[in-house]
């Protein structure tokens, strides 16, 4: 990581607006807990969080986003709303995966859970080297604990994980990554509109 790196971090995949800033090996969070609103409250967030340290979006080196697994709709404004402001400031935009951001500073092999709506779990194992198995959403906590008796649910809090977002973006600047994109590992919620879609006249 380059020293006196400065990043902006951000998650919206839970009921809550994560941030964090990194300035150089200090980093300031913020969480502000809500279970609506988050396309509304998360740029002012950033923004003054910047301005309270004299920061501006031109000073950054990059930008980082949770891209899931979680909440559909908090998943998206996020991703767009870093790719929004990498396009406008000519910054990398790098995204980071909640399992990344869990198993941030363990040891590894690992195999890590995250919990799911409705008692399910999402698991994604990860060997010595840090390569990872597809993300999977299991349906309950007992066929976990059967088939993966050694797995782990690393209870990070939101403070711990954004921070991690933040480490992981700034040392993966300079790497040949693409744009970030959500992590879905579950199928949506929304059920399909039952009207036939309008034709489209050319």
């Amino acid at each position: 990581m380059q020293p006196n790196v400065k990043v902006i971090a951000f998650d919206t995949s839970a009921a809550h607006c994560a941030a964090a800033l990194l300035l150089g090996d200090r980093i300031i969070t913020r969480i502000d807990e809500m279970s609506k609103g988050q396309a509304e409250h998360l740029m002012p967030m950033l923004e003054e969080m910047l301005a309270a340290e004299g920061i501006s979006w031109r000073d950054l080196d990059a930008i980082g986003v949770g891209t899931g697994p979680g909440n559909f709709t908090g998943i998206r404004i996020a991703v767009s709303a870093a790719r929004g402001l990498a396009l406008g400031l000519g910054k990398p935009a790098i995204g980071v995966n909640g399992f990344d951001a869990r198993i941030y500073g363990e040891i590894l092999p690992i195999t890590a859970i995250i919990p799911a709506p409705r008692g399910q779990c999402y698991v994604q194992e990860f060997n010595e080297s840090g390569t990872s198995s597809q993300p999977k959403l299991i349906a309950d906590q007992e066929t976990v604990s059967a088939d993966w008796p050694n797995a782990t649910t690393l209870e990070k809090t939101a403070e711990q994980l954004i921070s991690a977002t933040a480490s992981i973006t700034a040392k993966r600047i300079g790497a040949d990554a693409h744009r970030p994109t959500p992590l879905y590992v579950r199928a949506a919620d929304a059920a399909p509109p039952r009207d036939q879609a309008p034709a489209i006249l050319l």
